[in-house]
């Protein structure tokens, strides 16, 4: 059952839509590299599509009506996004599910090391990555320290022309013999990804009180001062501090005919994005839409900013009170009676690597927004699998829509495996499926996805949040 190219149907219209949402994406992700900076933009973007801070209507006590737009923050990490619909909460809601945590390399706490005058970052990489990938290229730093004065200090270092970058060196090519005999999981190790950051050392003035660690390693000390000079920081206060590792630059257009992008971090923000924007244009609807951007899925969404912490059914029972609709078993029906899109991404056939893929269960470039039934390994273990009647629901949402879709696992079976956020919310009961955008070189520095992909996601977000 070939699904076919989206790109085949489009009007001059639509070629335009498309473009102009790729536009803003590209600009999304360039300039929010960290699920901190995501969650802030989606907030920013919310607030001037009219949505007011949950926490204030809860202390003003002011009812929430049919038309209504509020959004919760969770630590700024994650984000819940809700427009009031018509119909009661207890008749169940319709959720978009995209998480805004991407591979990275995170910096330890007690970082700074001088080793023959070159000061480095030790990191520890968070998520799945192919750790021989983060070598050798341009590399910036994100993030934000907390002073124990209470002052969170932002970080980002790398992105602007004046900026300069960072980089994770690699052993050359005339003495790699042993290196490349290696695994290539071995090939560089978790302990070899040290940030380059300096090589200059700090010049103490003749007569200046004498200082034995500037002495010791006077190119950390000089690394030392500019952190102070700069940003205010002392050493001590990189031990309170979320900084993140990640690529340096735009995200590009891709291919002579510009129909492809390549950039950092689109597993999962190119899902997070399009939902965000399809809930930011959705009109008042039957069922309440909501849209959540979740932190920790590449680490098992644990923590409390993850999907299986309690901010989401804590924000639902906070909305049901204003609503009039008290009480726990209110919160158990709405939760139950939902709907949910886990907007994940898919990995795209590549025929380079064809050999992991089964092509007609496989998602394709340029085909639109995808499907995955289930995910999981060994058996659909730790999946969510959709049941039948969902997915026919789903089917004539999208077809109805116009939407171009297709269907997916995520490789032959027993090639590998993976799972999304899909399988907490179906803990309540609830009718989820994963779906997203086809991506090559997930979990690279460097991803691409279709821009026609991009769009009918967009798109198929828009017509899921009308399903009543």
């Amino acid at each position: 059952m070939e699904r076919p190219n989206a790109w085949k149907k489009y009007s001059a219209e639509q070629l335009d839509a498309l473009h102009y949402l790729c536009e803003g994406y590209k600009s999304y992700i360039s300039e929010n590299k960290t699920e901190r900076e995501c969650c802030a933009a989606a907030v920013t973007m919310a607030e001037e599509a009219g949505y007011a801070n949950l926490s204030e209507r809860i202390a003003s006590g002011e009812p929430l009506k049919a038309g209504d737009k509020v959004y919760a923050v969770n630590r700024g990490k994650s984000l819940m996004l809700l427009h009031m619909g018509t119909e009661p909460l207890t008749a169940g809601v319709n959720i978009l599910g995209a998480h805004i945590d991407s591979p990275r390399l995170d910096v330890k706490q007690d970082p700074v090391e001088e080793k023959n005058e070159l000061v480095t970052l030790d990191t520890h990489y968070y998520g799945g990555v192919k750790k021989y990938q983060w070598v050798t290229m341009p590399l910036a730093i994100h993030g934000v320290v907390a002073k124990k004065d209470g002052s969170v200090v932002n970080v980002v270092i790398g992105e602007d022309e004046a900026d300069p970058v960072f980089c994770i060196t690699d052993l050359l090519p005339h003495l790699g013999a042993q290196q490349m005999s290696k695994k290539a999981s071995e090939v560089i190790e978790g302990e070899m990804l040290d940030v380059l950051v300096g090589n200059r050392p700090l010049v103490i003035e003749e007569g200046a009180e004498k200082d034995e660690d500037a002495e010791k390693s006077p190119v950390k000390a000089g690394v030392i001062a500019i952190l102070k000079d700069t940003l205010g920081i002392e050493e001590e206060d990189l031990l309170s501090a979320e900084l993140e590792i990640v690529p340096a630059g735009a995200a590009r257009d891709l291919g002579l005919d510009r129909s492809m992008i390549l950039g950092y971090g689109q597993d999962d923000r190119v899902c997070a994005y399009t939902s965000l924007i399809a809930q930011l244009d959705c009109e008042t609807p039957a069922r309440t839409a909501v849209c959540l951007l979740v932190d920790k899925e590449e680490i098992g969404s644990v923590g409390a900013t993850g999907m299986t912490s309690h901010f989401f059914e804590d924000a639902m029972a906070e909305v049901l009170e204003l609503a009039g609709e008290t009480g726990p078993l209110a919160l158990r029906r709405c939760l139950a009676n939902s709907n949910m899109l886990s907007s994940d991404v898919s990995a795209g056939f590549d025929p380079t690597f064809a050999s992991v893929f089964e092509p007609k269960n496989s998602c394709y470039l340029g085909h639109g927004l995808t499907f995955n039934k289930y995910t999981g390994s060994r058996g659909k273990g730790g999946s969510n699998d959709a049941d039948a009647e969902y997915v026919a629901t789903i089917r004539r949402v999208m077809d109805e829509g116009g939407v171009s879709w297709q269907t997916a696992e995520l490789g032959k079976v027993d090639a590998g495996g993976g799972g999304t956020i899909a399988y907490i919310l179906a803990t309540y009961g609830m009718n989820v499926i994963d779906c997203g955008v086809p991506v090559l070189s997930m979990h690279a520095p460097w991803e691409t996805t279709s821009k026609a992909d991009v769009y009918e996601a967009y798109r198929g977000y828009q017509e899921f949040l009308k399903l009543a």
